[in-house]
């Protein structure tokens, strides 16, 4: 991939992980980490108990999901550095353009997605 293009691609995950790192601090807010709202008593006094864990559950997803997205990018970032971002890991072919655009945190061709996809029992997916 030309530099121009890898460029562009750098700017719009450092970008998202700006983004989500904001956003990341905003749902905290304040509130305690992760493994000490794991064991926080519930508000007794409320009596809706169902929502606290659904809130909290909610809220453990979303801390671990904006994880995995950080080390996804910082990764994306990495293979941008070392001039590898754009290519396959599985086989090397260049990731089409327009599907870096949809998902700039790619790893594969869409040829070995589906490869890997299939192995692990996913369902098959449109392209992309």
């Amino acid at each position: 991939m030309s530099d121009p293009i890898s460029d562009t691609f750098a700017q719009q995950l450092r970008q998202r992980r700006a983004d989500l790192i904001a956003q990341i601090r905003e749902q905290r807010g304040g509130k305690v980490g992760r493994a000490q709202t794991t064991t926080d008593p519930h508000d007794e006094q409320s009596g809706d108990w169902t929502q606290l864990n659904v809130q909290r559950d909610v809220e453990l997803a979303l801390g671990e999901r904006g994880a995995a997205e950080l080390t996804a990018i910082d990764s994306a970032l990495e293979r941008v550095a070392s001039g590898d971002y754009g290519l396959c890991i599985d086989c090397g072919v260049e990731i089409p353009t327009a599907r870096l655009h949809a998902n700039p945190i790619a790893l594969r061709c869409l040829g070995c997605q589906d490869q890997s996809e299939h192995a692990r029992g996913l369902p098959a997916h449109p392209s992309l």
